[in-house]
């Protein structure tokens, strides 16, 4: 059985970071938060994420740095950088394709919304592992398996 899915939250608010890792957390990622972007990059090297959420405007190194930075440090690992912003501009999104974020989320997400995306990297990240199946990935009820039925 595959371990459950890591992602990182990254935001300058530490609020948004922390309760976004606290729901995924919930429905059983494992899920860790960061407020800058120096300690996003230590935290990737020590957590090796599969999936990053990332603030992009953020003080200090941007998220847009970020992204680059993590996926330069991990060259090789399977990497899904997703690019969190209130920021929908033609700036913001000349900023996210030239970083090589894989996805962009505008502020507020939804948590329905975000879950279901995440939920479908996970599938796609277990599917993808060696020596997975079809029948260890999530069944019609939502539960991963080996996780408890109570």
């Amino acid at each position: 059985m595959a371990p459950p899915l890591r992602v990182l939250c990254i935001d300058d608010h530490p609020d948004i970071a922390d309760s976004t890792a606290q729901l995924l957390r919930i429905v059983g990622f494992e899920a860790r938060a960061c407020y800058d972007g120096v300690s996003a990059l230590a935290e990737a090297i020590r957590f090796l994420p599969a999936v990053c959420l990332i603030d992009l405007n953020m003080p200090g190194m941007g998220g847009d740095e970020v992204a680059v930075r993590i996926r330069e440090q991990v060259k090789g690992l399977p990497l899904v950088l997703v690019a969190v912003t209130a920021m929908s501009n033609e700036e913001s999104s000349d900023r996210i394709r030239a970083a090589g974020f894989d996805m962009h989320l505008i502020k507020p997400v939804n948590p329905h919304n975000l879950l279901s995306i995440v939920d479908r990297l996970w599938q796609a990240w277990r599917y993808a592992m060696p020596g997975s199946c079809q029948s260890d990935l999530p069944n019609a009820g939502g539960k991963r398996s080996g996780e408890s039925r109570e």
